[in-house]
């Protein structure tokens, strides 16, 4: 079997961040931003790398260097920047990233590249608190936007519903952390704890 290419990488950036209070992907731990840490952690691992924005949604600063992905559809929520990303490239398969998960690692991703099932629709992480897929820490291939797109039109709008009714590859996570996200001040502050603790 062939060695699959490598997939572009899309770092989801175009929430409403309500919980938060600000953009989420304008936040910095220990002076970067998670988009840069990200493309840092994906420089050898991903042909390319987007930032996925909401309609209407400037850019943030520091960050202009990178290819932007505005939502190509009306509805709103991390679906609709994956299947905007799918309708820009459709022959590519797609790493997507949250852009709220300050802890991940390159462990955890190299773990998911390495493994990818390029004949599955995705490869991702099994939750390490309730075993469900992790469905923003994950490899969508080029199969999945068909499927994606038939759950958007019957109104089934959540990836990790997505992925619990389809048949992923899920992988144990390596590091169970990696995968903590971040939408308050207060997880905001454990994780800059977290952070200066490794």
């Amino acid at each position: 079997m062939s060695t699959p290419i490598l997939p572009y990488a899309l770092l989801l950036a175009g929430g409403s961040s309500t919980r938060m209070g600000k953009d989420k992907a304008s936040i910095r731990y220990a002076g970067t931003t998670q988009p840069e840490i990200v493309a840092e952690l994906l420089r050898s691992s991903c042909s390319k790398f987007f930032l996925s924005l909401r309609k209407g949604q400037r850019n943030f600063t520091g960050l202009e260097c990178l290819n932007i992905i505005h939502d190509s559809f009306e509805s709103a929520g991390p679906l609709v920047g994956i299947l905007s990303a799918m309708k820009a490239h459709p022959q590519m398969a797609w790493l997507v990233v949250a852009c709220d998960l300050p802890l991940l690692d390159s462990i955890s991703l190299d773990n998911l590249l390495a493994r990818r099932d390029s004949t599955k629709i995705a490869t991702a992480y099994r939750s390490s608190y309730d075993g469900k897929p992790e469905p923003l820490c994950a490899i969508y291939e080029p199969r999945a936007r068909p499927v994606l797109e038939e759950f958007f039109d019957n109104d089934i709008r959540c990836p990790r519903k997505i992925l619990m009714q389809t048949e992923p590859l899920l992988l144990d996570p390596v590091n169970p952390q990696a995968l903590d996200n971040v939408n308050t001040p207060e997880e905001y502050e454990e994780a800059v704890r977290t952070l200066s603790l490794q």
